[in-house]
């Protein structure tokens, strides 16, 4: 890829990140300060960078704590950031979340709690339901992971097998919470975020078995017995959740939206096939490839959303990865096609890139370099066949989470 094309992307990747930057996102939605405490409490892989600036605008004291994936904590003067496991949970998870429920238990009426939720807080809140253990919650993300099933399907699972999701956490104290939330879901429902650990839904049983038998997933045997009788979360009309406040501050469409400002401020013509697109990711890097083929002129293409991978080997990468490796093969020998896919928080799966770039010539790059890119994906080893080729895209965290981001540049506009 030139320098230029490699240049431009790279800064409308910047632009949406800057768009979800928690200090701007937060300003917007504070609420009053309580008469009495104000406790925050928070969950994702953009937690800390949150707790960070909340301490930078709030007007009073504050106290609390927040839990974040290893690797991704931010200084701060009075809310504890403790780290844990991403994206199978650990015991570190587990002493987090009690701690969380330390923090929110004990409050009155005339206390406040923010709470900061984003995207990675699903993993980071271990808390297995009564009856279940830390080993059975690290099976059940196992097996969803591999399962290929989408966001909402998952987590209708998970907050049937946990003490914190589905609202639990907030229904754990009698103040008021206010949810400030970094959507990293498709439609951008705060009861999807980390698995809305502070915000009823209205998903039951009957969901997650629906979940599970749709997408076939394949549960340990301990949770396929608790979630028989497993009780439902606390319903949205629960009054442990009256004067409770919810407000999504970022989002993949507002992300998406700075991207497209700033080329179209360089004169790119620009196309935004939606912020909430799923499937599976080597299935939409095929789509995406073949509408680049078939643009006439020049253009940009951004998408946003989550896609998923169904593992079929143990190999390396995420699914922005898989779906570039996929839309490389589309594009094989094609020229004036670049693009860049990435995770908005800085790692894309569990390695230690955000993404990567592709133009036509990167499957022969590839193959030059003793990777065959059609075996790598088969492999689901996107990442290996990358590096390789020298297209890996790393920016270390981000401070914020609002999903996938996708960008196609086809030809220059003159």
């Amino acid at each position: 890829m030139d320098t230029r094309a490699q240049s431009f992307l790279t800064s409308l990747f910047n632009a949406a990140i800057a768009a979800a930057d928690p200090l701007k996102a937060l300003a917007a939605a504070l609420p009053a300060p309580p008469k009495g405490r104000t406790v925050v409490i928070g969950a994702g892989k953009g937690a800390a960078q949150m707790a960070q600036a909340l301490e930078q605008l709030w007007p009073t004291p504050l106290t609390g704590t927040v839990v974040t994936r290893y690797g991704f904590a931010a200084p701060t003067d009075h809310i504890r950031v403790l780290e844990a496991a991403h994206p199978v949970p650990d015991a570190a998870g587990l002493a987090a979340t009690d701690a969380l429920f330390a923090e929110i238990t004990d409050l009155t009426e005339d206390d406040l709690v923010i709470a900061l939720i984003c995207g990675g807080g699903s993993s980071l809140l271990a808390a297995p339901a009564e009856g279940l253990t830390l080993e059975d919650e690290q099976a059940l993300n196992e097996a969803l992971l591999a399962s290929g099933a989408p966001i909402g399907a998952m987590n209708a699972i998970r907050k049937m097998t946990s003490r914190a999701k589905g609202g639990r956490l907030a229904a754990a104290t009698r103040a008021r919470v206010v949810s400030l939330v970094v959507s990293d879901v498709p439609g951008d429902d705060p009861a999807q975020v980390a698995s809305g650990p502070t915000v009823p839904c209205r998903s039951g049983r009957a969901e997650a078995l629906a979940a599970v038998a749709t997408y076939k997933i394949a549960l340990p045997a301990r949770i396929a017995s608790f979630l028989a009788t497993a009780p439902a979360p606390p319903a949205p009309a629960d009054p442990a959740f009256a004067g409770n406040d919810v407000c999504v501050v970022a989002s993949a469409a507002r992300s998406l939206t700075a991207a497209a400002d700033l080329a179209k401020a360089q004169g790119w013509p620009v196309q935004i096939l939606g912020d909430d697109l799923e499937g599976e990711a080597r299935e939409l890097g095929a789509a995406h490839a073949a509408r680049a083929l078939g643009s006439t002129a020049p253009r940009l293409i951004l998408s946003g959303g989550e896609t998923t991978v169904t593992l079929k080997s143990k190999g390396r990468g995420g699914r922005n990865s898989e779906y570039l490796l996929s839309f490389a093969l589309g594009i094989e020998g094609a020229a004036n096609i670049n693009a860049l896919a990435a995770d908005t928080d800085g790692i894309d799966g569990s390695e230690d890139n955000a993404g990567a770039f592709a133009t036509g010539q990167t499957a022969a790059a590839m193959r030059a370099a003793g990777a065959d890119p059609a075996h790598h994906l088969a492999a689901n080893d996107a990442y290996t066949a990358f590096a390789k080729a020298g297209a890996l895209f790393e920016t270390g965290p981000t401070g914020t989470n609002v999903n996938d981001f996708r960008a196609i540049l086809v030809g220059w506009p003159t």
